[in-house]
């Protein structure tokens, strides 16, 4: 007969996980052991192995898991809402939330998924594209102009520049924190995205376009 697992398995998974992220993201893969891991967690090397076998399955395990829930984020915000411009400010906001509670993961899906097995590493690329393709369509459908001057791409990359380079400099709790720089971060976008002019265009986007959509405007703003 087959043993169970214990009670709190899947918490000390969590817990090894976590911490490994933690020291992946601050040391980097390569700089990093599975004795660290073993001592950050409390645990002995051979109880550690119980859980996973080497680094790479650490890594592997935490970069897809990562970008498969950022995936997860953005179909709860597709079914949740339907309206262009209130679509793409849901997703800004979910993104910067979600990437401040999982700052470590982030750091080693956009840093060590380069030492992984090309199967694997494709793998989470395949994810981490379709992320970009629906960030891309939400786009499109807001400026459907983007989409044949196959700007829509890049400007989706500016706007994941954008928010993971955010996590390099601000320091929460100096009179404000993510909760309220999330929409701070959709209103500059989407207001710079609406307004900015297109290469080749004979002048800018004009203010119109910004009033017309704010009229239209359906998400909050901060407080």
């Amino acid at each position: 007969m087959a043993r169970g697992r214990a009670p709190q398995y899947d918490e000390q998974r969590a817990l090894i996980l976590s911490q490994a992220a933690r020291l992946f993201a601050q040391q980097g893969f390569m700089a990093t052991s599975m004795n660290q891991v073993a001592e950050a967690c409390g645990l002995s090397k051979a109880a550690l192995y119980h859980y996973f076998r080497d680094k790479y399955a650490l890594a592997a395990h935490i970069a897809e898991t990562h970008v498969r829930q950022l995936l997860e984020v953005v179909m709860r915000a597709q079914a949740e809402c339907a309206e262009p411009r209130a679509l793409l400010a849901l997703l800004i906001e979910s993104f910067v939330r979600e990437y401040a509670s999982a700052q470590d993961a982030q750091r080693v899906l956009t840093e060590d998924v380069r030492f992984l097995a090309e199967e694997d590493r494709q793998r989470i690329l395949d994810v981490e594209r379709e992320v970009v393709a629906r960030f891309s369509q939400a786009m499109r459908a807001l400026r459907p102009e983007l989409g044949g001057r196959d700007l829509d791409k890049p400007l989706a990359m500016l706007l994941f520049g954008m928010i993971n380079w955010l996590f390099t400099w601000f320091k929460p709790g100096r009179g404000l924190d993510y909760e309220q720089l999330a929409p701070m971060v959709a209103d500059l976008f989407l207001h710079g995205m609406l307004d900015m002019g297109l290469p080749g265009s004979p002048t800018p986007s004009t203010p119109a376009r910004r009033r017309e959509s704010r009229s239209t405007d359906t998400t909050r703003t901060p407080t």
